[in-house]
């Protein structure tokens, strides 16, 4: 699961596409849907827990400092080229806009 999901409080909850950070909430084509609903948001908190608990994978730093090199080098590449590209592009498309 590559869930953009958060419960707050078990009493709203945010469900989207966009991460929690200025590039995916300003710059990207990217929205969430915040809904304030204990019900939703207890729903959701224990579908993000079963889920956790039937086999979810963590992520580990040392994992990462595991990887060679090489792929750690292409994979910041890539990733600041996306980065990069994207806000050349939005910030582009934005002028239409204003």
């Amino acid at each position: 699961m590559h869930a953009k999901v958060a419960v707050i409080d078990r009493h709203w909850a945010t469900v989207g596409s966009s991460n929690i950070d200025p590039f995916s909430l300003l710059l990207a084509r990217e929205a969430n849907v915040v809904i304030e609903d204990d019900g939703f948001a207890g729903q959701l908190r224990d579908s993000l827990l079963a889920a956790i608990a039937e086999g979810a994978v963590q992520v580990r730093r040392e994992n990462w400092a595991a990887q060679p090199l090489a792929v750690r080098a292409l994979t910041w590449t890539s990733y600041g080229l996306a980065r990069f590209l994207t806000g050349v592009f939005a910030y582009g498309r934005a002028k239409e806009f204003t």
